[in-house]
């Protein structure tokens, strides 16, 4: 039995799946679960990814290659024990042919060995561990990873007149990526680390880090925590008032995430950042992007909502070339090596890591018409997770 919140989220795409009589039989369809958080810490990023699948599939319909697509959302609130529960039950009880979502690494990692077990892909959209994709070899990633925008904004601080960094992350494997690579450029570069702290996953409170981020007294703040902590990050970052203070904001893309980067206020604006995708970015494919998601949600699309845009596009191209067959081999092949233009910007799949290939882009929070986004300013094409070895 379907929750209210499955019917709310799925229903407006003609996704039935409460009525029987209704449903095309699993031989016919093709059920995708969708594991998400949509309550916790992480909401807003959970939201984004189950904004994104509906928005795509309203504008594309929900039959490829003549086989019905169902998708079954599910909410595990970020915490990886429910993520693994959730996922056997879609496997064993609903019959998927995919599960797809995951907001953070640990909930990406529970379900790697279920998918193994079940030859089924596992259609990462948004946990940005390097490690991730070598978990099984059925997992294909469409977000990003976090060496893939450290590396960058690691090699651009040291050419661009930073020499004090001080750093936050995120204490878990994302947060260790964003530092590790990070460090390594910007030492390189001559660049000095003169205070460095990891801030717990869930619930942080960055106050009592940031007035040791503030007493040091640093060029910049390195900061990474996981989408949808920024909107918090920045609250307590001016509350502190190391905006006062000079202390620039720099990092991978994910404190200036676009859904919540307006209400951060005056704050935010000089923050550079480098991520694969800004709501600002200039191209056709975006414009178009940005206003439908815009129409249908109220509200502007971030990187997040990217990631499961792309995610559910690769699915049904999938499908597409694999001429309907929906066993987990035939579609993981169809998926290595594919690619597409995004509204983030061309992207393709690595066929030996299942990993995203795409631009990665400096941004700079300015004031446009009124309203704070990521303005692009730099780009650098084509990159590979520098965390496998082939940056």
């Amino acid at each position: 039995m379907l929750t209210k919140l499955l019917v709310r989220l799925i229903a407006p795409v003609g996704i039935f799946l409460a009525q029987p009589a209704l449903v095309a039989t699993a031989q016919e369809s093709v059920r995708i679960g969708l594991i998400v958080p949509l309550t916790g810490g992480q909401a807003s990023t959970g939201r984004q990814l189950a904004n994104a699948v509906k928005l795509y599939m309203s504008e594309n319909g929900d039959t490829v290659a003549g086989r019905k697509i169902e998708v079954i959302v599910k909410d595990d609130g970020a915490v990886p024990e429910n993520t693994k529960r959730i996922a056997q039950e879609l496997i064993v009880n609903d019959k998927v042919s995919i599960i797809a979502g995951f907001g953070i690494t640990p909930a990406a990692l529970a379900a790697a060995p279920l998918a193994t077990q079940a030859r089924i892909p596992e259609i990462v959209m948004l946990a940005g561990a390097s490690v991730v994709t070598e978990k099984s070899p059925y997992i294909v990633r469409t977000s990003f990873t976090l060496a893939q925008s450290s590396v960058i904004i690691g090699d651009w601080a040291a050419k661009n007149g930073i020499r004090k960094v001080a750093t936050l992350t995120t204490d878990y494997a994302p947060g260790n990526d964003a530092l590790q690579f990070f460090k390594t450029r910007f030492l390189a570069g001559g660049g000095e680390i003169v205070e460095e702290v990891k801030v717990p996953l869930m619930n942080p409170d960055f106050a009592p880090f940031l007035q040791r981020m503030k007493d040091a007294r640093p060029d910049a703040l390195y900061v990474f925590v996981p989408g949808g902590q920024g909107g918090n990050f920045m609250k307590q970052f001016s509350e502190r008032g190391l905006d006062k203070a000079g202390i620039r904001i720099i990092g991978p893309g994910d404190v200036m995430d676009d859904d919540l980067l307006n209400n951060m206020g005056d704050a935010a604006l000089g923050a550079v950042t480098a991520h694969m995708y800004s709501a600002a970015h200039k191209s056709a494919k975006n414009a178009s992007f940005v206003a439908a998601y815009r129409k249908m949600f109220g509200s502007r699309p971030g990187f997040v909502a990217v990631g499961g845009y792309d995610g559910i596009h690769l699915i049904y191209r999938a499908l597409e070339k694999a001429g309907g067959q929906s066993s987990g081999d035939a579609l993981v092949d169809a998926m290595k090596g594919m690619a597409w233009e995004s509204p983030r910007g061309p992207v393709s799949i690595d066929p030996e890591t299942r990993d995203i290939v795409q631009n990665i882009y400096i941004r700079k929070v300015e004031k446009v018409d009124g309203e704070l986004y990521n303005v692009e300013f730099a780009t650098f094409e084509a990159i590979r997770d520098p965390g496998k070895g082939s940056y």
